[in-house]
């Protein structure tokens, strides 16, 4: 904590909470206005999307200019774009589209930004085994937001009567002015990293292990669409469809257990030895909740799963900083981030037409199918880097 400074931890969860609680409060906000669960799907998924695919332009942007400006004015945008949001719910759908779009596309990437904080202040005080500790805590740190902001996201619908189904959107307006503004202006770079030579390019990204990253980043994601539609199919299948947020933030809640946990792994336990391991973990993980499922033994199953998560995504935001040039660090970071929506809605949408004949069993197979994927290009990758000491054999 001394290290970071005081008001570092606080205002990095917080302002993550408006990018958590996105997709659920456009959700409830379109399906309000417009009657259609239909199109408030379409507006969700047209807001991820936007959302993967800007986030390494501000990423890049970030590098060449400087984090702190970059990330002030994608908050001031974001900003905007959900005032535009609001307004247009009065407004026809063609607009809803445009501003749902719009605040993806202008979502300000905090958990990119932290992490690259953390890494240049590993670097500047000298401090490497700072750093997967670090990474622990923001691992930690995001599940805990996925878990809160959803959370906040139905508190508020039901509660703030006189501003209706805007109240989750008025929610992300203060937590930006009041988080991740300050956030931006206090925890980021002014300037970009200097290079030896003002004449000298930018340093190019590695392009095969970032996109070996993007993939294996997605492999999670999907494993989120799997688990997230599965829950949901299985609290309507007992009648207690409100019991899916609850359920869902049991598997927040223990991925973000191990997570912290992962701090206290012996040094001697090598990234190149986590990473397959830990892939070869999720796996077996994704299988209990699948046969966890079939027992109708789903809450524990759930438990069990959870603790998988956390220490897989650790190890690739480990490995893609690794490869990152110092100059780079919150591109490659953006374009990691940025598989973990494109797997989540492609996993959904799959995992959606799974259930609609199998139930919940059929949504939870999905999962470990995935998991089986990231392990084939966990062990793939390991092989290819044998001997070669290029990223995985260091450290």
């Amino acid at each position: 904590m001394q290290t970071a400074g005081v008001g570092f931890f606080p205002l990095s969860l917080l302002a993550r909470l408006p990018y958590a609680m996105s997709s659920l409060a456009t959700l409830i906000l379109v399906q309000t206005v417009t009657g259609s669960y239909a199109f408030a799907g379409l507006a969700a998924a047209a807001q991820g999307l936007c959302g993967s695919a800007g986030a390494p332009v501000v990423g890049a942007l970030a590098d060449r200019y400087g984090h702190r400006r970059i990330a002030a004015v994608s908050t001031l945008a974001n900003i905007a774009a959900l005032l535009f949001l609001i307004a247009a719910s009065r407004a026809a759908r063609t607009e809803l589209l445009a501003a749902a779009a719009l605040v993806g596309l202008t979502q300000p990437p905090v958990g990119v930004l932290v992490r690259v904080y953390w890494s240049r202040l590993a670097q500047v005080r000298a401090l490497p085994s700072l750093l997967p500790s670090a990474m622990a805590y923001e691992a930690a740190a995001d599940e805990t937001s996925f878990v809160a902001g959803p959370t906040l996201v139905g508190l508020l619908a039901p509660i703030a009567t006189s501003l209706g189904p805007i109240a989750p959107i008025a929610a992300s307006i203060v937590l930006l002015c009041v988080a991740a503004l300050p956030f931006a202006m206090l925890y980021t770079d002014r300037s970009p990293i200097e290079r030896s030579s003002h004449t000298e390019p930018q340093a190019r990204l590695p392009r095969r292990a970032l996109v070996a990253m993007f993939f294996a980043m997605a492999a999670i994601g999907a494993v989120f669409g799997a688990v997230q539609t599965g829950v949901t199919a299985y609290a309507h299948s007992i009648g207690r469809p409100g019991a899916a947020g609850l359920i869902y933030a049991i598997f927040g809640a223990g991925s973000a257990l191990a997570g912290a946990a992962c701090a206290w792994l012996p040094r001697g336990f090598a990234t190149r030895h986590r990473y397959p391991a830990f892939a070869a973990a999720l796996v077996a993980g994704m299988l209990a909740l699948y046969v966890g499922d079939r027992l109708h033994a789903v809450v524990p199953a759930v438990a069990m799963a959870s603790i998988t998560v956390a220490p897989y995504m650790i190890t690739l935001y480990t490995l893609t900083e690794r490869i990152a040039p110092p100059d780079r660090t919150a591109s490659a970071m953006t374009i990691l981030c940025a598989g973990g929506p494109l797997g989540t809605a492609g996993g959904q949408a799959l995992a959606g037409y799974l259930a609609q004949g199998g139930g919940s069993s059929g949504a939870f197979l999905l999962a470990p199918i995935a998991a089986a994927a990231a392990l084939l290009l966990a062990l793939a990758l390991t092989a290819a880097d044998q001997g070669r000491g290029t990223w995985l054999a260091t450290g």
